[in-house]
């Protein structure tokens, strides 16, 4: 552009140069004159050009951020439409749940009675069956019914059918962690809090339950909670003290509560019952209250548990007696899982049920297995175990064990449980 512009400029210059020379300079500045209009012209196309790409891009850009804005309103629209959409009213089944747990063995029993075997049989027995349906009302109301199909024991301590009860009956306010009262029939404080520490109540009955110096449930008023995270619990409960099988009135309550700790599997209890065990009934004469000190201890991981349990009792078969009378007896535990689904167990109790009154008066009781756990709702033990009351009988889970001298009870068999 420059080189023309000096072209043009020396003009006058050519103008006394000789007429052909003149008349080709001419010509030549014609010809880049018209160069230079046709450069210009692209120059003003190309810059059209991107005039007209810059505006469609602004116009993109436009266009992409109103779509961006209707994107970023179809949540809102979508919650606007269906908070307006007609709601189905929730179903009563879509807050209740049902489980069932059933405790089966196939074994054989022998008994003897001061040296004389009085039984020798075996076959398959159902011995527990709990039948649960939970509904949860709304966040602080909830319910539950449990009913328990066991063994109906006659005087002599033989087994003579199958009997259904309801074992548990509440209504739940759950106010707090640390505040769940439950009204009706429910839990105890302490015999289900040492079945899940033991572990193995398909087996047996914990210590005090095999020996009937306590039960797993009641009818009454229980309130419960935990606290730091689940590191202290607690438990009260005021029952009429016959126990869920025979709720009763009575002119006294019975108090049974207890509090542990948990802290990385390490878990303590201490707990405690006082009452006259739902005999406080019209025209009835009671001497005594029963009372009952618990505690327990153990260790429990995935690989291995070990625990022991203590309980001494007073008076808790003297209400009706004007004679006084003592109990006490612990019971020590263990399993270990040396493979997965794998276990094996053991556990030794020792009771003196009347201290004072029959002080000769003991038990000897001791169990040992392999388990089996092909699935979380099944567990397969064969197990073998041995009772021995020496100077007495006692009333126990497994029926009445002893004689005026003695008596033992063994049995060895496939224990199971099934839970849903």
């Amino acid at each position: 552009m420059g080189a023309l512009a000096l072209t043009i400029a020396a003009t006058p210059a050519a103008a006394q140069m000789t007429p052909k020379a003149s008349a080709a300079s001419q010509r030549e500045i014609g010809t880049l004159r018209a160069e230079i209009e046709s450069l210009r012209a692209r120059l003003d196309a190309q810059d059209a050009a991107q005039r007209e790409t810059r505006a469609q891009a602004e116009a993109a850009a436009q266009q992409a951020q109103a779509a961006q804005a209707q994107v970023q309103q179809i949540p809102d629209q979508v919650q606007t439409a269906m908070a307006r959409a007609p709601k189905d009213k929730p179903k009563w089944f879509d807050d209740t749940s049902i489980s069932g747990r059933m405790y089966f063995n196939v074994s054989s029993v022998k008994r003897e009675v001061n040296g004389q075997e009085t039984e020798h049989d075996g076959g398959f027995l159902i011995k527990r069956f709990y039948l649960g349906v939970d509904h949860k009302f709304n966040d602080v109301f909830s319910g539950n019914i449990t009913t328990d199909i066991d063994s109906v024991v006659g005087t002599n301590g033989s087994t003579i059918g199958k009997g259904l009860y309801v074992k548990k009956a509440y209504l739940q306010a759950k106010l707090d962690k640390a505040l769940v009262i439950r009204l009706g029939a429910a839990d105890l404080p302490w015999i289900p809090y040492a079945e899940g520490l033991y572990g193995y109540r398909h087996i047996e009955n914990t210590l005090a339950d095999r020996t009937k110096f306590g039960t797993s449930a009641d009818w009454g008023v229980h309130v419960m909670g935990e606290f730091a995270d689940g590191l202290v619990s607690y438990q009260v409960s005021a029952i009429d003290g016959a126990g869920y099988r025979d709720p009763k009135f009575t002119k006294t309550i019975d108090l049974e509560g207890r509090i542990s700790v948990a802290y990385k599997g390490f878990n303590v209890g201490v707990g405690g019952y006082t009452g006259k065990l739902g005999k406080d009934q019209q025209d009835a004469i009671t001497h005594h209250r029963a009372n009952r000190l618990n505690a327990l201890i153990a260790y429990k991981t995935k690989l291995f548990t070990v625990g022991g349990e203590y309980f001494s009792a007073k008076n808790w078969t003297q209400v009706t007696s004007v004679v006084e009378d003592k109990a006490e007896g612990y019971s020590v535990f263990g399993s270990v899982s040396p493979l997965p689904k794998w276990s094996i167990f053991g556990r030794y109790d020792w009771v003196k049920p009347r201290k004072d009154t029959v002080s000769d008066f003991k038990d000897h009781y001791y169990n040992v297995g392999i388990q089996y756990s092909p699935a979380k709702i099944v567990d397969l033990a064969l197990v073998y175990k041995r009772d021995k009351a020496d100077n007495g009988i006692l009333s126990t889970s497994n029926g009445n064990i002893g004689g005026s001298i003695d008596g033992t009870y063994s049995e060895f068999g496939l224990f199971g449980q099934f839970r849903f």
